[in-house]
């Protein structure tokens, strides 16, 4: 609350929880708390979660925040909005302030399509083939992971978990074709995943990275695919590295470490001589496309359309970052990242005043650049 001149008015704030203060555990009691409880202690990792627990101060973040969100619209089929997680962190006021929300089912269910029907790209698909078409040789938006393998390797085992996730996956078998003005989505049939290998026995460290750094600016061909390329260096006998890449177009950085994790189950199966028991996929990415689309075309996409013009207003100026050089006329993407190391008093600091103006660690060091 804020007196009339605009600062804090400490009359007006509620009075202290004794529990949270004393970190007494507060037992959820309705069942609406029971499952956000259980949601919030899935996504965080959590044993358990009680009511004056604070969702940032327990690890969470804006991606993990999209996961509850997420969940949540799925339990009570009907939108949760993002923000009323940071303006209510704690769970028994962030049970309280869904409560209060309308009720509005904004969405439609999501149903698995006919594979024979044409696909339609997702929003996200549609600006990445537009920003390829602009930039075909740029590796701007290629998602790569690099993974140090030591100990004997089983190729085989390898091999058949790649396969078993082009199997499972229909986005990393995806292409794109164009039929007269529109694009779609093109899902291959199973294959055989190409593994390409190179010996590099004796490299300098130098030097793997320099090959590393090549795979991953390798372009994609975005009509033939594949857009997963993997490549699998020998240091040694019992070194390798993996190099996986994919094209922005099928896969995320959220999406990388979920293949990552079910090639590792996959993997580890594989090896021992027994399958990985993964849980079937009811609906693919190209269902979500079609959802998506289906839903912007009843008239949610007019209504973000006008929330966002009325929030932002007319014509945006570039954003204005402390360089150290001027803005080129022409992106080059010949950028490189600079890793600075915080105490960790200092790292702790930022952490508790990032929690005291309840926003994320990222938020805060973003605003203060």
């Amino acid at each position: 609350p804020l007196t009339p001149n605009g600062k804090l008015d400490r009359r007006g704030l509620p009075l202290p929880d004794v529990a949270q203060a004393q970190g007494v555990f507060v037992e959820p009691v309705s069942l609406l708390q029971q499952q956000v409880a259980a949601i919030w202690a899935e996504v965080l990792g959590a044993e358990r979660i009680g009511l004056s627990d604070h969702f940032f101060e327990l690890g969470g973040h804006s991606l993990l925040a999209m996961q509850v969100i997420s969940r949540l619209r799925q339990l009570l089929a009907r939108e949760v909005a993002l923000r009323t997680l940071f303006e209510q962190p704690q769970l028994e006021g962030f049970v309280l302030a869904l409560q209060a929300q309308d009720a509005t089912v904004l969405a439609p269910p999501m149903l698995a399509l006919s594979r024979e029907q044409p696909l339609a790209l997702s929003y996200a698909q549609e600006r990445q083939w537009f920003l390829w078409q602009l930039e075909p040789e740029s590796a701007a938006y290629h998602v790569p992971n690099a993974l140090r393998l030591s100990g004997q390797l089983d190729r085989a085992a390898l091999q058949r978990s790649f396969d078993a996730l082009l199997a499972r996956h229909e986005t990393l078998r995806t292409v794109f074709i164009t039929d007269g003005e529109s694009t779609r989505q093109h899902i291959l049939p199973v294959a055989t995943l190409r593994l390409d290998e190179a010996r590099l026995l004796g490299a300098s460290p130098q030097q793997v990275q320099a090959r590393v750094e090549a795979e991953i600016a390798r372009p994609f061909d975005l009509y033939q695919g594949p857009l997963l390329r993997v490549t699998l260096l020998q240091l040694s006998e019992q070194e390798h590295v993996l190099i996986v890449v994919q094209h922005h177009i099928v896969s995320d950085g959220w999406s990388m470490q979920v293949m990552v994790d079910e090639l590792v189950q996959l993997y580890a199966g594989f090896s021992q001589g027994r399958p990985a028991q993964l849980p079937a996929l009811v609906l693919q990415y190209a269902d979500y496309a079609g959802w998506q689309r289906e839903w912007m075309d009843a008239g949610e996409k007019q209504r973000q359309m006008e929330y966002w013009q009325g929030l932002l207003g007319g014509e945006q100026p570039v954003l204005a970052l402390p360089l150290d050089h001027p803005r080129p006329a022409v992106q080059s993407y010949r950028g490189a990242q600079l890793e600075v190391g915080l105490d960790a008093d200092v790292v702790a600091r930022l952490k508790g005043l990032a929690q005291r103006e309840g926003v994320t660690l990222f938020m805060l060091l973003l605003a203060s650049f």
